[in-house]
């Protein structure tokens, strides 16, 4: 898929990276990036902030991975990577100080820094990780508005990504875990100031949260903004193996059981009408519910994560797999029963 007025091409498919250097060494991540690259996945996602969960020992971590695969491999040119600059980091004071935030001075830093981790002279798409303003992402519901909140002007922050593409250093920008306010404004600076028009947006879609259907489908659509679908598992959650409270070794959810989001009692409830509809139609329900995101027509690519080449294998594979029409029909349905349960 090629994005608005951008000659940015999208695979159906994405290369997910935040377990590397937390849950995978850099020779597991090696092979993914080989095995990816092989088969025709040259579309690589990252961000400064990875390994995940963030800490101070593996800042950085991920990138640096990364960086040294396409320097080893001399495939710069075949690939296109994306990465992230953080939004406010009061919560991970290892970034900058804790002092992060989406102006001209962070961007700037955060982005040199990553080149040189990446090792590379450019960034395909450069990202904005999370918003500078006091609004709903990371699953928060209900928002509360703030008269008198400290944010940095979104013109600053794209005359900032403008210079970043001025310079070569960035082809393309993006945004992630933006809300519908916060794209269409982006969109009418670009257009009013003649400024770099974003290319996509990155937030989580699946079958266990569906809001981006809400609001920001429509904008995908009319606007030629397509959705980077992350998190299309729920944490893992569709493969169904966490069914019945099982806590498989190494798995996400078993080593890091604050990331709740996708484990209340309603997605529990929901997963379990999904695993058995993907088994009553023989199908893997990891891939059933990757090829129903990869189906949506505001969708531009799916990013997938894998901890062993066994999972990453089986997501790839997914991109063979069409949903017949009654498949998506009993989804609907079950969508209406257990409507949006994970936030």
């Amino acid at each position: 898929m090629t994005t608005n007025q951008t000659s940015l091409s999208l695979p159906a498919l994405a290369l997910g990276t935040m377990t590397w250097g937390e849950q995978n060494s850099q020779d597991e991540a090696f092979a993914q990036m080989d095995y990816a690259l092989a088969h025709g996945w040259n579309f690589f996602d990252t961000a400064e902030l990875y390994a995940i969960p963030p800490k101070a020992e593996t800042y950085g971590v991920t990138e640096t991975m990364i960086g040294n695969w396409l320097q080893q491999r001399g495939c710069r040119e075949r690939v296109t990577l994306a990465s992230k600059v953080c939004g406010p980091t009061a919560w991970c004071p290892h970034i900058r100080g804790g002092k992060a935030r989406l102006d001209a001075a962070n961007i700037i830093a955060a982005c040199e820094a990553s080149l040189k981790r990446l090792q590379s002279d450019y960034i395909d798409l450069y990202q904005l990780h999370w918003p500078d303003r006091n609004c709903n992402f990371f699953g928060k519901l209900g928002y509360t508005h703030q008269q008198d909140e400290v944010q940095t002007p979104i013109v600053e922050t794209l005359q900032a990504l403008g210079q970043l593409v001025t310079a070569g250093k960035v082809r393309y920008i993006g945004l992630s875990n933006e809300t519908p306010w916060g794209v269409m404004e982006y969109l009418r600076l670009a257009g009013e100031l003649g400024l770099p028009r974003i290319a996509t947006i990155q937030n989580p879609y699946n079958l266990l949260n569906r809001s981006y259907e809400v609001g920001l489908a429509e904008i995908s659509c009319r606007e030629l903004v397509p959705l980077l679908a992350y998190s299309p598992l729920g944490f893992g959650v569709l493969s169904g193996k966490y069914m019945g409270g099982a806590k498989p070794e190494g798995a996400r959810l078993t080593l890091f059981d604050a990331y709740s989001r996708y484990s209340s009692p309603q997605t529990v409830a929901a997963t379990e009408c999904y695993v058995r509809l993907a088994r009553k139609y023989g199908m893997d329900p990891a891939q059933m519910a990757l090829a129903f995101v990869r189906q949506q027509p505001f969708v531009g690519s799916t990013i997938i994560g894998a901890t062993t080449m066994a999972q990453l294998r089986s997501n790839f594979a997914s991109a063979a797999l069409v949903l017949p029409p009654e498949v998506m029909e009993e989804i609907e349905s079950i969508h209406r029963c257990h409507p949006n349960p994970a936030p």
